[in-house]
């Protein structure tokens, strides 16, 4: 059993339980407020829609607060202990959520959700730092590119099982206990299987954990999580800034492929696609569906050498970005008599963009797997400022949902963004693991020079200098 992919299945299972946890309030604030739509032996509840809109928010609240902890905290504590805690307490969060909204209403319910964000944005950094420690470079697609498809499988069982559930014997309250048990099941197997890095793992053999550690090349303290960040050296470091603007730029457009979309189907092609489970869900199940051919593709490419790593990356990236970027265009055209290639639109785009995990995504762990759980804090937690920025610009231009013209507006942002973003990582952006990622990281002068000099003569594992040694060696340098 090779346990990486133990790993992989387990970060898998992992987006999968949190992401079904937080989409599926959609569909379970519908339940709440309509029992007759789905079991009317609930409880139903008269919220108004601010109310509602309160409960669908807050769990970002939350999210955003504990994005940049979140690295931090996983860089010193290990993924298994931060993120294990976090899905555990989204589960007991879940549990506790029918209870609570009997005793406390709607805003019980708003302090459950801002808590399960709190939670919840501890997770991503943790599968970077994860998956850096534990992806062999030349399965770093593989691996990488599986694990986070939980997401779109999270999506698409959110919001095509949570209105079974909610129409069952178990009512809307069964959506907070299958979620709980979701996440309690991850957090058992995690226990048994899960290990922050190859050398605390106890089923792992010595040639996989040697494979792993020589193929990723990493430094003696990066297992040990030791040693300072190079603050001022990641912002300062063009491809990071590439990637960070890039990365924002894919939050700009799914914001607007999943936030709008459905409002532009309501109000220009007079289509509900919000209440239709199947119109809902599609676009992830497609975008879950690619992602394994996007994998496969680049296990090819990269296996025969086809092209560099660097270029993989950003082929992939344009692809992601601007083949959606034209679906925008596009579908501003249509009326109402268009919506079936509407939705065959969106759907394509959704589909597509999932190669961005290939793309820019798996990059952060290119530039720096010793930092990656770090790195991907910072850009989420900027992205998640824009997340919020485009809703607000859509609504500043869209004043009546109605107007088609309005609406080519807003996409036609949306494209321009992902095209002049995915151009700035064509240019600037790069695959090679930056200097900063190194532990002993030294500003660029004579002694960072004179170290990496000394570093070089050892050429295998077992001579490379003990950590003391490269901190003597580094004291007397200063």
């Amino acid at each position: 059993m090779l346990i990486r992919y133990v790993q992989a299945l387990l970060l898998f299972i992992a987006m999968v339980s949190t992401y079904f946890s937080r989409v599926n309030i959609g569909v379970a604030v519908v339940a709440m407020t309509n029992a007759n739509s789905t079991n009317p032996n609930f409880p139903e509840f008269k919220w108004s829609e601010r109310e509602i809109s309160y409960i669908l928010s807050s769990f970002y609240w939350g999210f955003f607060v504990t994005q940049l902890p979140g690295g931090v905290l996983c860089r010193r504590y290990g993924a298994k202990f931060i993120m294990g805690l976090a899905i555990f307490v989204s589960g007991l969060l879940s549990v506790i959520t029918p209870w609570c909204l009997y005793w406390g209403g709607w805003q019980a319910l708003c302090v459950i959700r801002v808590l399960l964000g709190l939670a919840q944005g501890l997770v991503m950094p943790c599968v970077f730092e994860h998956l850096a420690k534990w992806s062999p470079l030349e399965e770093r697609n593989r691996l990488g590119g599986f694990s986070q498809s939980g997401y779109d499988c999270g999506m698409v069982l959110a919001m095509g099982l949570s209105g079974i559930i909610a129409e069952s014997c178990i009512g809307w309250p069964g959506i907070s206990y299958i979620s709980a048990a979701l996440c309690f099941v991850w957090f058992i197997l995690w226990l048994v299987f899960g290990a922050s890095n190859p050398s605390d793992s106890s089923f792992i053999s010595e040639s996989e954990r040697f494979y792993i550690t020589t193929s990723n090349a990493h430094e003696n303290t990066f297992q040990e999580g030791n040693g300072s960040t190079p603050w001022k050296a990641i912002f300062t470091s063009v491809p990071f800034i590439a990637l960070l603007i890039t990365r924002s730029a894919e939050m700009w457009g799914l914001t607007t492929l999943e936030s709008q979309i459905p409002s532009y189907f309501h109000g220009v092609l007079n289509v509900e696609i919000k209440t239709n489970a199947f119109y809902s869900a599609l676009p992830f199940l497609a975008s879950w569906l690619t992602s394994y051919l996007f994998m496969a593709m680049a296990d090819i490419l990269q296996e025969r050498k086809i092209v560099t790593l660097t270029a993989l990356r950003k082929i992939f990236n344009s692809v992601a970005f601007w083949i959606p970027a034209l679906g925008f265009i596009a579908i501003g055209f249509l009326d109402e008599d268009d919506h079936n290639m509407a939705l065959f639109l969106i759907t394509l785009s959704n589909a597509i963009n999932s190669g961005e995990t290939i793309g820019s995504s798996l990059n952060i762990i290119d530039l720096s797997p010793t930092h990656s759980g770090l790195l991907y804090s910072i850009i989420n937690t900027v992205a998640s400022i824009v997340s919020i920025l485009s809703p607000l610009a859509v609504g500043f231009i869209v004043t009546d949902v109605h107007n088609r013209y309005q609406w080519q507006v807003v996409f036609v942002i949306a494209a321009g963004i992902f095209i002049v973003g995915n151009l700035l990582y064509i240019i600037f952006g790069t695959a090679e693991t930056q200097p900063w990622n190194t532990e002993d990281y030294l500003p660029s002068d004579d002694t960072d020079n004179e170290w990496h000099s000394y570093k070089s003569n050892f050429s295998d594992l077992e001579t490379m200098p003990t950590h003391q040694q490269q901190v003597d060696f580094q004291n007397n340098k200063i």
